[in-house]
C-alpha cells in the first residue's frame, strides 16, 4: 500500500514543479497558475466523496484498484496535451482517480492493523508521501530540464503497473467482509448517517481539520517552487532547495509515528499543527538563504507529521459500515479547501499582496484546525475500531 501512496504523492508533487516550468514556457499568468493547482483539488472533491461510499457499499480492494487506475492513465495522458484547457481537463479526471484513492486505501489498513499497532502503522504509510514528494524533486531536478515537463507526467503513468500486483496481493478486510450481511443503506442514507447525534461532534472536528490542513498544504506546498522564484532565486535552484525542503517530511512522520502511539492522537495533531502555523510566518517572512531554508525544513517537518497523525486519527472516529463513507466526505470537505488556496494564492500574488501576508493567513488557518481538535476531538488511542 505504501507504494501506491508514494505513487500518489509523485504526481501531486511534480505539479508543484511543472506548473513553475509551465509558466515560463507557456507565460501563464498567475491565475492561470491557481487554476491549475487548483484542479486537481477539484477532481479529489469529487473523488474522495464518491469513493468513500463505493467503498462501504461494494468494497475497499475494488474501488482502491479502480481509482487507481484511473488517476494512473489521466496522468499519463497528460503528457500529450498541447494547450491549457487539456491539461486542465486531464488533470481534473487524475484528481477524481487520486482523491478515491487516498482515503480509501487508510481506510483499508486501518482495518486490517490491530488497535495497538494501528496509529503507527499508518502514520508510517503516510510517510510513503514523503517519499514521493522526493522523487518528484528528484525527477524535477535530474529529468525535467533535460527531457521536459511531459517526461514527469509519463513516469506518473507506472502505478497502472503497480495496480496488477495490488489486485492479487491485497483483500477486502475481514470486518467489512462480516458488515456486508447488513442491509446495504442507500446513498441518502450513508451520508447522513455521519451526522447522527454520536458521530456529528466528531464529523464537524473532521471537517474543520481537513479543510484547513488542505487550505494550508496545498496553498504553500503547490506554489513552494514558484514562491522560491519569486524571491529571487533560479528555476533550477528554487528546485535544489525545495529538494532540501523535501528531505524533512521523513523525519517528521517518523516522530509522528512514534508520538502517536506513545502521547495520543490529539496530542500530536495539534502538537504539530501549532509548530507547522509557527513555521508558515516564518516561511513567508524569511529573507536571507540560510533562514528560508530553515523555515522550509520546519514546516515540512511539522506539516507532513501532522498529515500522518489526520489519516490515523480520521478512520478510528467512526464504525465500519460508514467508515470509508466518513472518511471520504471529510476528505472531500478538505479538497475544497486544496482548491480554494492556490486560487487564492494566484489571485493575492497578481495584486501584489506580499508573501508575508499570506502565510500569515495560512498561519491563522492551521491554528483553527488545531483549536478544532484540542476543544472537539475525543482520543481514540488504543481504542479497537467499532463494528
Amino acid at each position: 500500500m505504501g507504494i501506491s501512496w508514494l505513487f500518489d504523492a509523485m504526481d501531486v508533487g511534480i505539479i508543484s514543479f511543472i506548473v513553475a516550468t509551465l509558466t515560463v514556457q507557456w507565460h501563464l499568468t498567475p491565475e492561470q497558475v491557481g487554476v491549475f493547482t487548483s484542479i486537481n483539488s477539484i477532481g479529489m472533491v469529487f473523488g474522495a466523496a464518491i469513493a468513500g461510499y463505493l467503498a462501504d457499499r461494494f468494497g475497499r480492494k475494488s474501488v482502491l484498484l479502480w481509482t487507481l487506475l484511473i488517476f494512473s492513465i489521466a496522468s499519463g495522458l497528460s503528457a500529450l496535451a498541447t494547450s491549457f484547457i487539456v491539461l486542465c481537463i486531464l488533470r481534473f479526471i487524475a484528481g477524481v482517480g487520486l482523491g478515491g484513492e487516498l482515503p480509501v486505501a487508510s481506510t483499508l489498513v486501518s482495518e486490517t492493523v490491530p488497535a495497538e499497532e494501528r496509529g503507527r502503522t499508518v502514520v508510517l504509510l503516510e510517510s510513503f508521501w514523503a517519499g514521493g514528494w522526493l522523487a518528484a524533486a528528484l525527477i524535477s531536478y535530474f529529468v525535467i530540464p533535460r527531457y521536459g515537463w511531459q517526461a514527469g507526467f509519463l513516469i506518473g503513468a507506472v502505478p497502472a503497473l503497480y495496480a496488477l500486483y495490488l489486485r492479487r496481493s491485497i483483500e477486502d478486510p475481514q470486518r467489512f467482509v462480516q458488515s456486508q450481511a447488513e442491509k446495504r443503506p442507500t446513498l441518502r442514507e450513508q451520508w447522513l448517517s455521519v451526522w447522527q447525534v454520536e458521530y456529528r461532534r466528531s464529523t464537524v472536528m473532521l471537517w474543520i481539520l481537513w479543510f484547513t490542513v488542505v487550505f494550508s498544504y496545498y496553498g504553500m506546498f503547490l506554489w513552494l517552487p514558484t514562491v522560491m522564484v519569486m524571491k529571487g532565486f533560479g528555476l533550477v535552484k528554487g528546485f535544489q532547495y525545495v529538494l532540501i525542503m523535501t528531505l524533512a517530511q521523513l523525519p517528521g512522520y517518523f516522530t509522528a509515528a512514534y508520538a502517536i502511539e506513545k502521547f495520543g492522537r490529539k496530542f500530536v495533531l495539534v502538537l504539530y499543527l501549532i509548530f507547522t502555523a509557527l513555521s508558515a510566518i516564518w516561511f513567508g517572512s524569511a529573507q536571507t538563504d540560510t533562514m528560508l531554508i530553515a523555515a522550509g525544513i520546519c514546516l515540512s517537518f511539522f506539516n507532513l507529521g501532522a498529515w500522518g497523525g489526520l489519516y490515523a486519527y480520521t478512520p478510528e472516529l467512526y464504525p465500519t459500515r460508514v467508515r470509508s463513507t466518513g472518511v471520504g466526505m471529510a476528505t472531500s470537505f478538505g479538497r475544497v479547501g486544496g482548491v480554494i488556496a492556490p486560487l487564492l494564492v494566484g489571485i493575492l500574488v497578481a495584486r501584489g499582496v506580499e508573501l508575508q501576508i499570506i502565510f500569515y493567513i495560512f498561519f491563522v488557518a492551521i491554528l483553527i484546525g488545531a483549536l478544532a481538535v484540542f476543544f472537539l476531538g475525543t482520543e481514540t488511542k488504543g481504542r479497537e475500531l467499532e463494528n
